[in-house]
């Protein structure tokens, strides 16, 4: 676990007082999740949330309980957990009657088999859909396209941002085509934006569904943030 999420998790929530608050906590796409789909680098997305399932992968390793997880490694399972009780769904079993653990791909860990005709046990322990450890971030609720422009070296390029990440967030995704941000002002319509806004806050709007609703392309335009050197000598270590 990173230490900057480590000091996230540490941080109490200014936002909300509820319990077990995640506002704190990073903002993922779903490319980024995607991309960790093994046993050794397992991610999944429920509920909003995005959790780091390797550790859970290697304790249940070589076992059939873990087959499904591998199996959407890198894929949202919402479709498994009920959102109002915040743990897995259940449903009545055709042949016994009983409220058992709604698994269609199987048992899965914390969920045991305890009969060849599907009559189910959840384990007494906090089952890991429920465990806090496991979470390392958000999934966000709108991706967006953001157009940004290195003024000096006149380099563009377009990347997908989270509509909750703040502008020095979306700085640390721009890292790969300029890595000396320090360096530069970022502004939108000539005036600096606020680092610790997000870009509607800043007032860039993401306008693609009236774009759409018109009969126009959804990218026919992506607002432009622009980075201007300060040439301040500073330099990357």
């Amino acid at each position: 676990m990173s230490k900057e999420l480590l000091n996230r998790k540490k941080e109490k929530c200014t936002n909300c007082t509820l319990k077990g608050c995640f506002c704190n906590y990073p903002y993922y796409l779903p490319t980024e999740v995607c991309i960790h789909n093994t046993s050794n680098d397992c991610w999944v997305s429920f509920n909003d949330g995005v959790y780091d399932l390797t550790e859970l992968c290697q304790l249940w390793k070589g076992t059939k309980n873990i087959k499904p997880i591998l199996a959407l490694a890198g894929k949202d399972i919402s479709h498994w957990f009920d959102r109002e009780k915040n743990d897995i769904k259940h449903y009545i079993h055709p042949l016994n009657g009983k409220l058992v653990p709604y698994c269609p791909h199987g048992p899965i860990p914390d969920v045991d088999s305890i009969s060849q005709i599907s009559t189910w046990k959840t384990a007494k322990k906090m089952p890991w859909w429920k465990s806090e450890k496991y979470r390392i971030g958000n999934l966000t609720k709108n991706p967006r396209p953001c157009r940004i422009i290195n003024v000096l070296t006149g380099c563009e390029a377009i990347i997908s941002v989270c509509e909750e990440d703040t502008i020095r967030r979306i700085q640390k995704r721009f890292l790969i085509f300029n890595s000396n941000n320090e360096s530069y002002t970022w502004t939108y319509e000539g005036k600096p934006v606020d680092l610790d806004k997000t870009l509607t806050e800043n007032g860039i709007l993401d306008e693609r569904d009236r774009f759409v609703n018109c009969g126009l392309p959804e990218d026919i335009y992506i607002p432009a943030l622009l980075c201007h050197y300060n040439d301040d000598l500073t330099m990357t270590t």
